[in-house]
């Protein structure tokens, strides 16, 4: 098995459109910041705009992502896509706003598109075999992964060797470049055509998935403890805080390595059992970080947190296609993303109080806890509705028996 059969136009153009409107959702929130710097001369008000601008994500993804549906997917896309390049532009030419005027177009900015992600990942399945969609989700994986390694590096040269409002004119102008994509995108309006079901997903059929919801927010959790807490933590240990970018960048290498491989071959177990196993390896490497007294075990740690991150976010996906019907997995996909963001936000607070008052070795160990916490929780819950799954089913077959 291999990638062989992702190799084709529609996925091409899939692969295009979906990157040109990820990468400003990658630079957003630290050139947001490089922003307020250019305005301020200090980081204050460019935390405020990044604040902003993820409060607008979390927000868009909620309401947003349950609106959209694949039977009218261009003309949503398009929108929010153009509202947020407008929003970015806004930015660009009002750089020395009010600080109030700013906050709210990186509002916008950050909600508009937000339920473009969930919207492309629909689409992507639609455009591979069932037997396929595994691989689709780890290339898709794969994708995010180098994004997010490009991302940091592109928003710092830009600011520094042009200007502070560069990376938000990039990032406004591949929004606008995604939403012409779709626009020309033939398998969008294949999609829409086949699509005969118009109806909109009932919030209660949403909410079922809701372990998984949560399993997503621990993964999460475990991504914001890493990157927030490790300069510190390198600090602690007597090592150069310089060497956080890197140790981050072989982080994401080992992600996407990891999503690649596992797009190779079917792997044991239901999606549902290979979250869990890997999910809980992520949260050993972690703790691996807190333990071990050197920058050996700091190392260690994030290569094996890194080889099992990426493969938990894709098995998690198959999970919430597995356990929502068709209509509803755009929605699905979105309310997930935005439970991701929550959770990345919590435990960026629980970490920045928990430093005030502690170590960050001790910082690293209560985020684990708390993940683990999650993870008991969700995988009760969900071993509980398939077991209810399977009683129902059971009793539906008995009594039709005759």
């Amino acid at each position: 098995m291999s990638y062989r059969r992702l190799a084709t136009r529609p996925l091409a153009a899939w692969v295009l459109t979906s990157s040109l409107a990820r990468l400003p959702n990658a630079m957003g929130a630290l050139g947001l910041v490089f922003l307020g710097h250019g305005k301020t001369g200090g980081y204050s008000t460019g935390t405020v705009l990044a604040a902003a601008y993820i409060v607008g994500e979390v927000a868009g993804a909620s309401s947003l992502g349950t609106l959209i549906h694949q039977r009218w997917m261009r003309p949503h896309l398009v929108i929010g896509l153009s509202v947020a390049a407008a929003a970015f532009g806004g930015m660009v030419l009002l750089p020395d706003a009010p600080v109030a005027v700013l906050a709210l177009l990186a509002a916008i900015a950050g909600a508009a598109p937000a339920a473009s992600p969930g919207a492309l990942r629909t689409l992507l399945t639609s455009l591979v075999s069932e037997d396929d969609v595994p691989r689709a989700f780890s290339a898709d994986a794969v994708i995010q992964e180098i994004l997010w390694l490009a991302a940091p590096g592109l928003v710092v040269l830009l600011a520094l060797q042009v200007s502070s409002v560069a990376p938000l004119a990039v990032s406004a102008a591949c929004l606008a470049a995604a939403a012409l994509s779709v626009l020309l995108m033939r398998s969008i309006r294949a999609a829409e055509e086949e699509d005969a079901d118009t109806s909109r997903p009932a919030l209660r059929v949403l909410l079922s998935a809701w372990p998984i919801y949560l399993t997503s927010a621990a993964a999460m959790s475990l991504m914001a403890v890493s990157e927030l807490v490790l300069p510190a933590l390198l600090e602690f240990r007597h090592q150069s805080v310089g060497l956080a970018g890197p140790l981050l960048m072989a982080f994401a290498a080992c992600s996407a390595g990891a999503a690649f491989v596992f797009g190779l071959r079917r792997w044991p177990g239901s999606a549902r059992v290979q979250s869990l196993v890997c999910l809980l390896a992520t949260a050993v490497g972690i703790s691996i970080m807190a333990v071990v007294p050197n920058l050996v075990g700091i190392i260690a740690g994030l290569l094996v947190a890194g080889s099992f991150q990426a493969v938990v976010m894709v098995t998690r996906n198959l999970s919430l296609r597995e356990s929502l019907p068709a209509n509803a997995h755009t929605a699905g996909y979105s309310l997930q993303y935005a439970v991701q963001g929550v959770g990345y936000s919590l435990s960026a607070i629980f970490a920045g109080l928990v430093l005030d008052r502690s170590t960050p070795n001790v910082a690293v160990l209560g985020g684990v806890a708390i993940t683990v916490l999650l993870v008991v929780i969700s995988t009760v819950a969900e071993r509980a509705g398939v077991t209810g799954a399977a009683r129902a089913e059971t009793d539906s077959a008995a009594t039709l028996s005759p």
